[in-house]
């Protein structure tokens, strides 16, 4: 089993917003189990709360912006990239100010301030979105395509096409998570020299430098140019190196773009709320794209969270009570005992099994040509199970017998056929008083829900 992680202890990271130009303090806070990724926003009354989750994205222009009422975080993806390399389930990520800090332009600083703390295991299993058919989301005005596929890991490929001269098509891959630290992390954020020029012109860049960000030089460069670089980076050369990128940076990799862009899309996807197990096969990805998938993945997730979950079976694990055991507790005989092992049994809830033969005599008659179980006797198995689960409660079970006082809420969703391995859970929705049995049962074929019930039943002493 694979557990929870958060942080051994917190760790503060301090720079300045990319955009907003605001010095800021953030605290990476340990965050108890199933707790996930949090803002909260320090400096603002009330101390508020964001849950980092595609839900709350309000804005995806030049950055992932998430809101909760009045409150705002900004620029969300690197650090958010940073925790899922460094396989961090649970953070309450503490800010003074509206913008995450840009430092570097990439998510390695946030990775190196979290190895210094190091991280914790929780005492729960690693809650994962397991991805077991393709999943697909596809922007037909942008020709974005985004696809998720079953994998035993979590695998991201970027590839981006920018059609132009100085940056043209790139891919990046990574075929497990922990290949990001090396080959992901590093990459910076990147922007085309006209966008460089609109952002400063309208005064959306007031954080940045040329050691956070890479620019592309896409457009002839003039005098003009020059001059308003120079002074908004306070510098007194600037210069067009030969690769096409201003100076004061080299590239960490020839491909750094379309790594960032893996980058931003692991720090994305963290929005869905959960990690992730399959591959994420990203073409032309942007914040927009990356969200909008996020969201997919969460509904996804908040629906199968919906469903009723069968009981993890592990046949090489010793039953509970064989059938012989059984027949002790139950007056059951066969061929009317349904029930042939308990796996778990608690004060609150039973695991049983049953294997469904062609040799069951109620086959003959039901029906000829086309067997399949009765209803009745599916109900019947899971009240026999349910009559272990009662006689548990008192010393003596040879004792006793329970007799069924009512069901209600019978749903049987799918057919019981010769082959299938039935599982039962039966759980009590109150406590037993004066011998009042009451329980809600679930009949599971693999993980199909295949019937389900509520039981009220009476203990009573044989004379």
């Amino acid at each position: 089993m694979t557990h929870q992680q958060t942080l051994k202890a917190p760790v503060t990271i301090k720079g300045v917003g990319l955009h907003t130009g605001v010095e800021v303090e953030l605290v990476l806070q340990p965050a108890p189990v199933d707790h996930g990724f949090k803002f909260q926003r320090v400096d603002l009354e009330g101390q508020p709360i964001i849950d980092a989750l595609a839900s709350n994205v309000v804005s995806t222009d030049r950055g992932t912006t998430l809101v909760k009422g009045d409150a705002k975080v900004f620029t969300t993806e690197h650090v958010l990239a940073a925790l899922v390399g460094s396989k961090i389930d649970n953070c309450l990520l503490q800010l003074n100010a509206p913008e995450t800090p840009i430092l570097d332009g990439s998510s390695k600083p946030f990775m190196e301030a979290i190895a210094t703390v190091g991280a914790e295991e929780q005492d729960a299993q690693k809650r994962e979105f397991i991805i077991d058919e393709v999943i697909r989301y596809y922007d037909e005005e942008e020709d974005i395509e985004i696809l998720a596929l079953p994998s035993e890991e979590y695998q991201v490929t970027a590839m981006v096409d920018y059609q132009t001269k100085v940056l043209g098509s790139q891919n990046a891959h990574i075929d497990h998570i922990d290949e990001f630290a090396k080959e992901i992390a590093p990459a910076r954020t990147f922007s085309f020299l006209h966008e460089l020029e609109f952002l400063l012109d309208n005064g959306l860049i007031k954080g940045g430098d040329l050691n956070n960000a890479i620019v592309y030089v896409d457009k002839e460069v003039n005098d003009d140019t020059m001059a308003k670089l120079r002074e908004a980076f306070k510098k007194d050369q600037v210069k067009v190196k030969p690769n096409g990128i201003l100076d004061n940076l080299d590239l960490h990799f020839p491909n750094e773009a379309a790594r960032h862009k893996l980058l931003d899309v692991i720090g994305d996807l963290a929005l869905a709320g959960r990690s992730i197990r399959g591959r994420i096969i990203a073409t032309k990805p942007g914040h927009k794209a990356n969200t909008e998938f996020a969201k997919m993945l969460q509904q996804i997730i908040k629906k199968n969270d919906a469903k009723p979950k069968a009981p993890k079976v592990d046949l090489n694990t010793p039953p509970v009570f064989e059938v012989t055991d059984i027949m002790k507790r139950l007056p059951h005989r066969p061929p009317f005992l349904l029930v042939d092992r308990i796996l778990e049994i608690s004060d609150s809830h039973v695991v049983g099994m049953k294997a469904v033969t062609m040799n069951e005599p109620f086959f003959v008659g039901h029906f000829p040509g086309a067997p399949v179980m009765p209803g009745v006797l599916q109900v019947e198995a899971m009240a026999q199970v349910g009559g272990i689960l009662a006689l548990n409660s008192v010393p003596d079970p040879e004792n006793y017998l329970t007799f069924f006082l009512k069901i209600d809420g019978v749903k049987f969703k799918q057919k019981v056929l010769p082959g299938d391995t039935l599982t039962f859970r039966l759980e009590l929705t109150q406590p037993i008083r004066r011998g009042i049995v009451q329980m809600h049962g679930q009949m599971f074929v693999g993980d199909k829900l295949v019937t389900e019930a509520d039981l009220m039943a009476q203990i009573t002493k044989e004379k």
